[in-house]
């Protein structure tokens, strides 16, 4: 049998998942029911050979949490913002899904380990672990005077989002709407400019993946480390405010940066709709125009697994390696496919760790 070709991934939600199974962690993590998209044997079976997993912080409801899939289902939608969270409301959740990323490490340590370094994620690739590097989608655990930083950037944080979609003393994501621009209201507060300073002090990527346009924009002025989008698509493709426009895919080539090429249907088909019938021909129409805008150096995964409707055909991490077979059919040779999956990340993340 051949082996899997082995990838890293950019993003996936699955911490978040583990914070609200009601099943023992055990069995979500280290058990074969395979439900959800991601878990241990799985992950290895596929060639999941390291990726960023997400800390984020629901929506605070006083009832059970929106359902996002369902309100997004029939485009055109405009949903509201989620109200701005404080950072006391969501450290505690934050610092749960950071003990949880090490708990993986300790319950599975000759399968799983938490990187810190490019250094650290190819001896773990080539000893056959796979590299868990934390990130955090949405900064409201942080806090305006920063100081937290410090201590997750200990724990392993090495990717950061200032927002999600809502606003955030950081900045203003944008709206979860369809059709839509990124072009949707002001850009970074002065304490996401002072966050974005720190963050290129410590070595900690910035993703663009959820601000709007003005935020893209202001991180681009005050940082001088890459744009990476962690996990996003090609609005010319499909008009979603998530995704990114080509000047700002150029933007992204001209700094050594990144997109994450997000599996999300929301983001991928020209309606807007969340069809699991997805078909090669669409994804591949938007790898085919990232690699176009931003360069077949700056483009790789950021799946969203875990937090996205999938297409059928990629279904869970075991199909990734069907997206590849589909790349070599439609033309893409093994450097590129092998660049796709796992070498231009790690080149990124080389010019961007410290």
């Amino acid at each position: 049998m051949t082996a899997p070709t082995p990838f890293f991934d950019g993003h996936n939600d699955f911490l978040l998942r583990l914070l609200k199974t009601p099943t023992p962690r055990e069995e979500t993590w280290l058990g074969t029911a395979g439900r959800g998209h991601l878990d241990l044997a799985r992950m290895k079976d596929a060639g999941f050979a390291g990726g960023l997993f997400a800390i984020f912080v629901p929506p605070a409801s006083s009832g059970p949490p929106p359902d996002f899939k369902a309100l997004m289902a029939d485009p055109p939608y405009d949903l509201p913002m989620p109200p701005e969270m404080k950072h006391p409301q969501a450290q505690p959740d934050a610092l749960a899904m950071a003990g949880l990323l090490h708990w993986m490490e300790r319950s599975a340590p000759n399968d799983f380990r938490v990187c810190r370094s490019v250094a650290d994620i190819r001896t773990a690739m080539k000893a056959g672990v796979i590299a868990g590097v934390m990130h955090m989608e949405g900064a409201e655990a942080i806090g305006p005077d920063l100081d937290a930083l410090y201590l997750f950037y200990d724990m392993g944080l090495r990717s950061l989002g200032p927002v999600w979609s809502r606003p955030t003393i950081f900045g203003h994501g944008v709206p979860m709407a369809f059709p839509g621009s990124p072009d949707t209201g002001p850009g970074l507060t002065e304490a996401g400019l002072d966050l974005v300073r720190l963050c290129d002090e410590l070595g900690i990527v910035i993703d663009l993946s959820h601000l709007n346009e003005k935020g893209f924009d202001d991180v681009a002025r005050v940082s001088s480390a890459p744009l990476v989008a962690t996990h996003s698509n090609a609005h010319a493709l499909c008009d979603s405010p998530r995704n990114l426009t080509d000047r700002q895919l150029h933007m992204i080539r001209e700094r050594g940066g990144m997109v994450g090429f997000n599996f999300a249907t929301f983001y991928l088909n020209a309606n807007g709709t969340a069809d699991t019938g997805t078909g090669w021909d669409v994804m591949l129409r938007h790898l085919d125009h990232l690699i176009a805008q931003a360069g077949e150096d700056h483009v790789g995964l950021g799946s969203d697994f875990d937090g996205c409707v999938l297409p059928d055909l990629i279904g869970d991490v075991t199909g990734v390696q069907h997206l590849f077979e589909a790349m070599a059919a439609h033309g893409y040779d093994a450097l590129l496919i092998a660049k796709l999956a796992r070498k231009n990340w790690l080149a990124c993340l080389d010019r961007c760790l410290n």
